[in-house]
């Protein structure tokens, strides 16, 4: 497949490079890297994953990958997942009812430089192609990125606006291979379901906090 070269973190990441992620976790410890990953919501074990942990190396479940994006759209606040808002009697009496709790997990202007590269659609365009399904159209920012794993056993696709996450998962039930990566089997899915969901919407502008400084 070739090599890049020396390359910035933003041509790095948004290009899903290899070599720069494995070198990236290499520097900062994997301990570091799994602490972030649980901060955000990611509950998985982890257990001996070493270095491929950058490139899908251990199992993560597809609810605490979104809730971990959902961190990240929010500027860092972890908000506590629930698959049920509300539970009402056949009386309409409310039995149960969900109480959102949020805790700042993570600096801000950090978060805000890693989505200013999620969503930077210039910077992946030179490996994904500048018309990809990782764009929404109509003038839309959006922060995207997919995985796929050793011969296209998985494919992800994840990515949200400011006010919506989703994630696709991609594969054979017998783990057996698929005939393409990420882009190509999730990315159409996730493209259609956002465009579908946010149509009617007005478009949204990732915050941007201060005391981000522009070269």
């Amino acid at each position: 497949l070739g090599e890049n070269g020396p390359v910035s973190m933003r041509k790095a990441l948004a290009g899903s490079l290899n070599i720069p992620a494995v070198k990236t976790i290499a520097l900062v410890g994997e301990a570091n890297v799994i602490k972030t990953a649980k901060d955000v919501g990611i509950d998985s074990p982890f257990k001996d994953c070493g270095l491929a942990l950058v490139l899908g190396g251990c199992d993560v479940k597809l609810v605490d990958h979104v809730g971990g994006y959902a961190t990240l759209a929010n500027g860092g606040k972890k908000v506590q997942k629930t698959s049920i808002l509300k539970v009402v009697s056949q009386e309409g009496e409310t039995l149960e009812e969900y109480e959102e709790k949020s805790e700042q997990v993570l600096d801000e202007q950090a978060v805000y430089e890693l989505v200013n590269i999620m969503s930077d659609n210039q910077a992946r365009s030179y490996v994904f192609g500048a018309n990809s399904a990782l764009t929404l159209g109509a003038g839309r920012p959006v922060a995207a990125k997919t995985g796929t794993t050793q011969d296209f056993r998985d494919g992800w696709t994840l990515g949200f606006t400011p006010s919506l996450v989703a994630g696709v998962w991609t594969g054979n039930n017998n783990n057996s291979p698929m005939k393409q990566d990420a882009v190509v089997m999730a990315g159409p899915i996730w493209n259609k379901f956002m465009k579908e969901a946010l149509e009617g919407n007005a478009v949204e502008q990732f915050n941007e906090p201060d005391g981000i400084k522009r070269i």
